[in-house]
């Protein structure tokens, strides 16, 4: 599966992406993108095999691929991905990692995102689509707000992050909110 769009494409993970998308994500100890991947929780770095298994096991689960690479100009960039909040009412919450620090601020998380959203609207019967994320992640909070979406709940000072608290922020759009852009 495909989904292309205009700096960047959607795509199904395959084999031979794997070590790749390991290393992306566990090749460096304290990565810069983790920084505003939810900080708060530690990166618990795995070997290669773990990786392996848990996101095989992972794309497997459903028959909506919950996630996908984000590439541009032939270079793996980051993933997108969902999990299920409330499968029987068809709550799920999507995210997105944009590994590469070049990346950052160039629209490409906003181009991903809409491209995301148009595929899980139109592969499933969902009524929302939410994300999650954290008051300190400014950027992510642009990035929703640009794609419609309201933000729904502020949990205050929940997240300790080098000592300072932040709020968990909810945003989400309505299947008729996001047709009606």
């Amino acid at each position: 599966m495909r989904v292309n769009g205009k700096t960047l494409a959607l795509r199904t993970i395959e084999p031979e992406d794997m070590y790749r998308l390991w290393q992306l994500k566990y090749g460096e100890e304290n990565p810069e993108w983790k920084k505003w991947d939810a900080p708060y929780f530690p990166h618990n770095r795995i070997d290669f095999e773990a990786f392996q298994t848990q996101t095989e096991v992972r794309l497997s689960a459903d028959d909506v691929p919950s996630m996908l690479i984000m590439e541009s100009e032939g270079q793996i960039i980051g993933v997108v991905s969902y999990y299920w909040e409330d499968r029987p009412s068809l709550w799920l919450e999507l995210g997105i990692t944009i590994y590469s620090p070049k990346h950052w601020s160039g629209g490409y998380g906003t181009e991903a995102l809409t491209l995301w959203i148009n595929y899980l609207f139109g592969a499933m019967p969902l009524v929302r689509v939410g994300l999650t994320t954290w008051s300190g992640n400014n950027r992510m909070i642009r990035c929703a707000e640009k794609l419609g979406m309201t933000m729904e709940a502020r949990i205050r000072k929940v997240r300790l992050y080098n000592g300072e608290y932040y709020d968990s922020i909810r945003m989400g759009i309505l299947r008729e909110e996001w047709e009606g852009r």
